[in-house]
């Protein structure tokens, strides 16, 4: 692969990264993996200000994650490429991975006299 496109690649990858780095986006890509969701749906399911969940579904159609279509007066949001929740939840179990690991060695060293 060219180095330009390489780097290209990073940097978009690093925008996704940082797309994905707030909780709430997250949890909306979670409400979304299933099914289409309006706004309101979304705000019901998550306790989010209506300003707040439009704002970071911004977020998330500017970078591509979700799209979405209109149907009459109603805005429904779907994951743009179902592959996002499978490497959220890969990232997901590294991180219970992790907290398993750090849990059982602090519970091993609690135990030394």
């Amino acid at each position: 692969m060219h180095e330009d496109s390489q780097a290209e690649i990073f940097r978009l990858q690093a925008e996704l990264c940082k797309a994905l780095s707030d909780p709430n986006r997250l949890r909306i890509i979670s409400e979304l993996r299933n099914s289409e969701r309006t706004v309101t749906e979304l705000i019901d399911a998550l306790g989010l200000k209506q300003s707040n969940t439009s704002q970071h579904l911004g977020v998330l159609r500017r970078i591509g994650v979700i799209t979405y279509r209109r149907e009459g007066n109603t805005v429904l949001y779907r994951l743009a490429n179902p592959v996002i929740a499978e490497a959220c939840d890969l990232v997901h179990r590294v991180i219970a991975e992790q907290l398993h690991n750090s849990r059982s060695l602090s519970k091993a060293i609690e135990r030394q006299p």
